[in-house]
């Protein structure tokens, strides 16, 4: 039997051993580098030049790399913030919905909502940036009687980032809804069917029974929210700029990665390597505080 099992070891590590290659070479090895390269000073061309933690030291002493930093990380905070009140609480909603016996075109629903998700973000942004100009929106909301919607959201430092952060929602909102749907699902008919004998109400339902039951889908949709948020860039991109329009009012952890290190700053437009090298490892630093104990809190069976 000892002997047999040890061979099956052997048989499935064949099949590992490409998936590893490909993590090593694509997800580690980069991650590691990257890493590494926060140490070093130098253009992306350039030869290295080992300086410790002068990048980390210069990022939040330097007063115009501090301020840009900081604006970054709180806009973040504020982007993921947004999604987790809005994206996912529509999600869990919708999914209610969904998996409601009483509801009709079901299928119908599921596609409206998932639709978004497989469009590309550089469309959709360009496009709600058009649908916000009050430019070319005006006056048709100006004929139906919705005038006072005809404001530049796009414009305004207070009314961006949340603006960028909704059309982000409306977007990916169909991920979380599906996975709730599918959790909500599994959880056995018997269950709730008994609930009701004893007569507790749909609200008394979902938060004690349905909630603790899905507790570790709603975990992962937190984890995969924060990940993702966290390393937003397309829709800034795609509707505003890499600088974070307007006044730097919409700018990410992920756009200003890409200005300090891949597209180099303005006015110079020479890439520091090391400095965003250091961004990015701040963030890895800051995603594994948040992801481990949401993932052992959320994932971790009870005895």
């Amino acid at each position: 039997m000892k002997n047999e099992l040890h061979a099956g070891g052997k048989y499935w590590m064949r099949y590992l051993l490409p998936a590893l290659f490909f993590y090593v070479l694509f997800m580690a090895y980069p991650l590691l580098d990257s890493l590494k390269l926060s140490f070093y000073s130098g253009t992306t061309a350039g030869k290295r030049v080992f300086v410790g933690f002068n990048n980390f030291i210069t990022l939040f002493t330097d007063p115009e790399k501090s301020a840009r930093y900081w604006g970054a990380l709180g806009h973040t905070c504020i982007f993921f913030v947004i999604h987790m009140l809005v994206q996912n609480t529509l999600g869990i909603l919708f999914a209610v919905l969904l998996t409601d016996k009483t509801m009709r075109r079901k299928n119908f629903y599921r596609t409206i909502i998932f639709l978004p998700t497989t469009l590309a973000i550089l469309v959709t942004g360009y496009l709600w940036k058009l649908i916000l100009n009050p430019v070319w929106s005006g006056p048709v909301l100006e004929k139906i009687g919705l005038g006072l919607l005809a404001q530049p959201w796009l414009g305004s430092e207070k009314t961006a980032l949340p603006i960028v952060a909704l059309v982000s929602c409306w977007q990916w909102v169909g991920i979380p809804t599906m996975m709730f749907t599918a959790a909500l699902q599994n959880i056995p008919e018997e269950l709730i069917e008994s609930c009701y004998v004893e007569g507790a109400g749909n609200w008394v339902i979902f938060r004690k029974i349905k909630v603790p039951i899905i507790m570790p889908v709603i975990g992962m949709i937190a984890i995969l929210t924060f990940v993702n948020n966290f390393n937003a860039f397309d829709v800034v991109f795609a509707m505003e700029n890499v600088n974070g329009a307007p006044s730097y009012s919409t700018d990410l952890l992920g756009t200003l990665f890409y200005r300090v290190g891949i597209a180099g700053q303005h006015p110079v437009g020479i890439p520091d390597a090391g400095l965003g090298a250091a961004i990015a490892t701040i963030t890895f630093i800051i995603l594994c505080i948040g992801v481990i104990p949401t993932l052992v809190k959320t994932q971790t069976k009870e005895e």
